[in-house]
Protein backbone atom coordinates (compact mmCIF):
# COMPACT_ATOMS: atom_id res chain seq x y z
CA UNK A 1 0.00 0.00 0.00
CA UNK A 2 3.06 2.05 0.78
CA UNK A 3 4.44 2.00 -2.56
CA UNK A 4 1.14 2.60 -4.52
CA UNK A 5 1.10 5.87 -2.55
CA UNK A 6 4.61 7.14 -3.86
CA UNK A 7 3.90 6.18 -7.12
CA UNK A 8 -0.03 7.59 -7.02
CA UNK A 9 1.98 10.74 -5.50
CA UNK A 10 5.23 10.88 -8.37
CA UNK A 11 2.55 10.35 -11.17
CA UNK A 12 0.49 13.60 -9.48
CA UNK A 13 3.80 15.53 -9.58
CA UNK A 14 4.83 14.57 -12.57
CA UNK A 15 1.94 15.47 -14.42
CA UNK A 16 1.56 18.56 -12.14
CA UNK A 17 5.39 19.49 -13.45
CA UNK A 18 4.43 19.11 -17.25
CA UNK A 19 1.14 21.26 -16.89
CA UNK A 20 3.26 24.00 -15.22
CA UNK A 21 5.89 23.85 -17.72
CA UNK A 22 3.52 23.64 -20.98
CA UNK A 23 1.96 26.78 -20.04
CA UNK A 24 5.52 28.81 -19.24
CA UNK A 25 6.87 27.59 -22.77
CA UNK A 26 3.52 29.09 -24.67
CA UNK A 27 3.90 32.51 -22.89
CA UNK A 28 -0.11 32.66 -24.08
CA UNK A 29 0.57 32.88 -27.88
CA UNK A 30 0.38 30.11 -30.66
CA UNK A 31 3.82 29.23 -32.16
CA UNK A 32 4.57 30.67 -35.91
CA UNK A 33 5.83 27.43 -37.12
CA UNK A 34 3.80 24.49 -38.71
CA UNK A 35 1.68 27.65 -40.69
CA UNK A 36 0.65 27.49 -44.40
CA UNK A 37 2.46 29.97 -46.53
CA UNK A 38 1.41 31.16 -49.82
CA UNK A 39 2.31 29.36 -53.27
CA UNK A 40 3.89 31.04 -56.12
CA UNK A 41 3.15 30.39 -60.08
CA UNK A 42 5.81 27.78 -60.21
CA UNK A 43 5.33 25.85 -57.18
CA UNK A 44 1.62 25.54 -57.34
CA UNK A 45 2.00 21.99 -60.48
Amino acid sequence: MHGLRRASLAVVLAGVAGVVLRLRGTEGRPTNSGHWRELSGDEMR
